[in-house]
């Protein structure tokens, strides 16, 4: 059922607006994304294109397995860099060096110039509080900003993709989904991931009650020491801020089983820019973020 869903949503969406593209990150949910996308208008090509907001700071085996399903499925990929506009000093580098809040700019700077109506993005309901004041179609302003007040109502699944010149939609096909519904949707389709979402040994050192990967954005501090542990990653995005998770689960079964008892949700565990202040991700929202 939710899997009909997600796919009514994407045929929805080519037939009304004329330029979408779907966010893709190598990460679980846009994997799962894509790949009802691909069930959805098969055998005919994927109808729109992807997009990769780079941080610059991304994992490299989520790097390598983006471009592995680009070239196996023969999509389009347009990659909007942070590092660029931090180089052409559009963009200064966080004290902190995260650069999560900086993907922003080059996003609404990719979605004006690309002109699509339509932006996928792979957000859930029980991801985060602010997301799940999301609507699958919800309207952003002219300058990409979401204000939750003037989401429209979807009644029967009947969605309202009208909107003025200069606004556009982010629609999210996984809103009813939950992180066990992607994970047994991943189970029952045999879908690849990347080796990170399960248990391997690897270097990382503690920082805000997290395990966070040593890198050249500028961890661990003086006073963190690097230590080798057993860990797994429930989400992934700029390693400045995404945080691993102890576990011994190795497959797909075992990473169900894990999730299933979790009373932390996959956010909380794991992302440091969510634990900013109580409304972080509704103000990043706010200002045009995913």
């Amino acid at each position: 059922m939710l899997e009909a869903e997600a796919a009514h949503i994407f045929r929805e969406v080519a037939g009304e607006f004329d330029r979408s593209t779907l966010l893709f990150s190598g990460g679980k949910d846009s994997i799962v994304m894509l790949h009802v996308a691909l069930k959805a208008f098969a055998p005919a090509p994927l109808p729109f294109s992807l997009l990769h907001v780079d941080t610059g700071h991304n994992f490299p085996e989520v790097i390598a397995y983006r471009d592995r399903v680009v070239e196996k499925h023969g999509l389009r990929l347009d990659v909007a860099s942070v590092q660029s506009y931090i180089d052409d000093g559009t963009l200064r580098e966080r004290p902190d060096g995260t650069r999560n809040p900086l993907q922003t700019i080059p996003l609404l700077d990719a979605v004006r110039d690309g002109r699509f109506g339509a932006v996928f993005g792979g957000g859930r309901r029980d991801e985060e509080k602010a997301r799940a004041k999301e609507r699958v179609f919800s309207l952003r302003d002219e300058f990409g900003a979401w204000e939750p007040r003037r989401q429209r109502p979807e009644l029967w699944q009947l969605y309202n993709g009208h909107h003025q010149p200069g606004e556009h939609f982010r629609v999210f096909p996984l809103s009813n989904w939950t992180e066990l519904d992607v994970w047994q949707y991943i189970e029952h389709e045999g879908i690849e991931l990347p080796e990170i979402y399960f248990a391997h040994w690897r270097k990382v050192f503690r920082r805000d009650g997290m395990w966070l990967a040593p890198g050249d954005w500028g961890g661990p501090r003086d006073d963190e020491s690097v230590c080798e542990r057993r860990v797994r990653y429930r989400t992934v995005g700029d390693m400045s801020c995404t945080g691993a998770v102890d576990s011994s689960a190795s497959t797909v079964e075992e990473v169900i089983a894990e999730i299933a008892a979790s009373r932390v949700t996959e956010r909380g565990a794991s992302r440091a820019d969510d634990r900013l202040s109580e409304a972080a991700m509704e103000d990043r929202k706010r200002e045009g973020y995913f």
